[in-house]
């Protein structure tokens, strides 16, 4: 297999979650190797920050990149699991604030919006990653992640909440692009209500809407139109974890497995992935 790119761009505008302001995705072609890159393009010098665990700086509610010098890009995990189904290795994202826009609250509109650009074949060979030793985190409230060897990238995710209306759910899937698109892409993020007027209080979530996350409120989800998928919660927990694990810079090969985990636990779990090369293959 050899790495792709898009051979025209995509453009795709929406508003931040957090800040309420718009924001505007242009994803570009871009050379082999190069991987995928975020360039804030409304900073002087317009600063780029590859997509990679070791650029994560902040991991409260999404994942967030940092160049160290103050340039952020916030809420990457969405976008970088379509890009990675999509088949794309290689893409410059030019983004005009420091969030990817929220646009529904799940990968749909991206992998859509990508599904509409033709992709090209590039010259260098994909890079794999490929887990032949078990790895794991798990945090001191036991919730925990892990990678293990597989034939192919595989999730499985477990999730447990007091609410029955969400309550015990287990997503346990391969990856393919028709799994994706049927049932993890259209799995919005979700929260209780409680949680959303905390964060307004703190000046937060002032784009965040019923249009853009499943809310639940006690035993009641307020969205009128309820769930569009079963099991919508724990395959939007899976939605992240395939955006996260492409921050590894390659595709993996293994199964990944996350017990009422988040974003904090898939970077902690690449950096112990990467803390000892005998726990994979390069090829």
């Amino acid at each position: 297999m050899r790495q792709q790119a898009l051979k025209t761009e995509v453009r795709i505008e929406g508003v931040g979650l957090h800040s309420g302001a718009k924001s505007t995705l242009t994803i570009k072609p871009s050379a082999e190797n190069s991987g995928i890159v975020f360039k804030r393009v409304d900073l002087p010098n317009q600063p780029e920050i590859k997509a990679l665990y070791s650029n994560v700086v902040d991991t409260r509610n999404c994942t967030c990149l940092g160049d160290g010098k103050g340039a952020l890009v916030s809420t990457i995990e969405h976008i970088m699991s379509a890009l990675y189904v999509r088949g794309i290795d290689n893409a410059l994202i030019e983004v005009d604030n420091t969030e990817i826009p929220i646009m529904d609250g799940s990968g749909k509109c991206f992998y859509e919006a990508l599904k509409t650009a033709e992709v090209v074949e590039q010259d260098a060979p994909r890079r794999f990653l490929k887990v032949v030793k078990p790895v794991k985190f798990t945090d001191d409230k036991g919730n925990e992640t892990s990678l293990e060897p597989a034939e192919e990238l595989e999730i499985c995710m477990e999730i447990d909440f007091p609410s029955k209306i969400v309550g015990h759910q287990i997503f346990d899937s391969k990856i393919t692009p028709a799994v994706y698109e049927k049932e993890i892409a259209p799995s919005r993020t979700f929260c209780e209500k409680y949680q959303i007027d905390y964060l307004r209080s703190l000046g937060l979530i002032k784009g965040g809407s019923l249009d853009n996350a499943v809310v639940l409120d006690g035993e009641t989800i307020m969205n009128p139109e309820g769930f569009r998928v079963k099991d919508e919660c724990v395959k939007h927990k899976a939605l992240d974890a395939v955006g996260d694990l492409y921050t590894s810079g390659y595709r993996i090969i293994g199964k990944f497995t996350g017990k009422k985990s988040g974003h904090f636990h898939n970077n902690e779990l690449l950096k112990k992935l990467f803390a000892d090369n005998t726990n994979y293959i390069l090829e």
